[in-house]
């Protein structure tokens, strides 16, 4: 069975994906460490291979198939592809293979969704889109299927992206502006969620612009190098991650503040795991929960692909 990627959109609705998430994190699943595999492409950059596999025992096994090909920027075609195979996990024979591009996007929005539904607070109603990309896309509906957003900010390095977004937004009925980067101290310290999917090398958002009670959710940094906030933002907030392995090992946000001293390990204070099977309590365990200030950092993990695919195929 091929699942489009349009079938993919319509079955993967919000509160569908994000119960999903929810479930699998509290499941069974083993899900080793993802696979890195170099290949050498003659007269071309080296290529990247990427596996990632997840199963539950006796009832589904799924891989997803990254594939990175930097030359193909010449040739205008997309430098990365992705395919994810869904198999019976009694027998190994194929059930589905679908378009792994959509499961990743959509499976990322979802675990943020799922992590501000214990992290942010019930009455969030204003959300700063910091990154107009595909992820921001994907980002702001799943924060408002879990929050009463009324009113989004989008910001975007190229102020025609945000303004794109934004009117996009607007056409489904719903109250956006852009933020210029010059009013991105004010708005930031305003809002109740801040969200940042970005490429950014160095901080965009600032620890010392964030207001008691905010939550934070950081999407973006997915390399050792990369960052989108500072130390400051680091050591005011309470740390959560999708997994500790993961988050340690992958992403600047955590990595650099703790090498520079800013953070430890310890400050980080639960993972999806632990909030989704309430052995940590999110924001209601912190001191002073109304203005107490979360930040959630991603950096993805194959059990939330096996559930979105899971999901995509039961729905049929």
């Amino acid at each position: 069975m091929q699942i489009s990627a349009d079938t993919l959109r319509a079955r993967l609705t919000w509160p569908k994906i994000v119960a999903a998430l929810r479930d699998i994190f509290v499941a069974d699943v083993h899900s080793p460490v993802r696979h890195h595999h170099f290949i050498d492409v003659p007269n071309e950059p080296q290529a990247t291979l990427l596996l990632m596999p997840a199963w539950i025992e006796g009832q589904y096994l799924g891989v997803k198939q990254v594939s990175v090909f930097p030359g193909n920027s010449a040739r205008n075609l997309p430098g990365l592809t992705s395919l994810y195979t869904l198999s019976c996990g009694k027998t190994g024979q194929t059930l589905a293979q679908m378009d792994g591009n959509v499961i990743t996007a959509i499976r990322t929005a979802a675990a943020s969704a799922l992590a501000s539904s214990y992290l942010s607070r019930a009455d969030s109603s204003s959300l700063l889109m910091m990154g107009a990309g595909r992820m921001g896309h994907h980002l702001v509906p799943a924060h408002c299927s879990v929050r009463p957003i009324k009113t989004i900010w989008v910001w975007d390095r190229t102020p025609a992206h945000a303004e794109a977004f934004v009117a996009e937004l607007r056409a489904q009925g719903q109250d956006a502006q852009v933020c210029r980067t010059e009013q991105l101290p004010d708005i930031a310290g305003a809002v109740d969620i801040i969200s940042c999917a970005t490429l950014a090398n160095e901080p965009i958002l600032l620890g010392d612009w964030l207001k008691p009670g905010v939550h934070v959710d950081l999407v973006g940094s997915f390399t050792p190098t990369m960052r989108e906030v500072d130390n400051k933002a680091m050591q005011t907030t309470a740390i959560f991650v999708d997994t500790r392995a993961g988050a340690l090992a992958e992403t600047g946000d955590l990595i650099l503040p703790i090498k520079q001293g800013a953070i430890t390990e310890q400050d980080i204070h639960a993972e999806l795991t632990e909030l989704c099977g309430n052995t940590h309590q999110g924001r209601n365990a912190l001191a002073e929960p109304a203005s107490a200030m979360t930040l959630f950092k991603s950096v993805g993990d194959s059990r939330e692909d096996l559930a979105a695919a899971m999901l995509a195929y039961q729905e049929a």
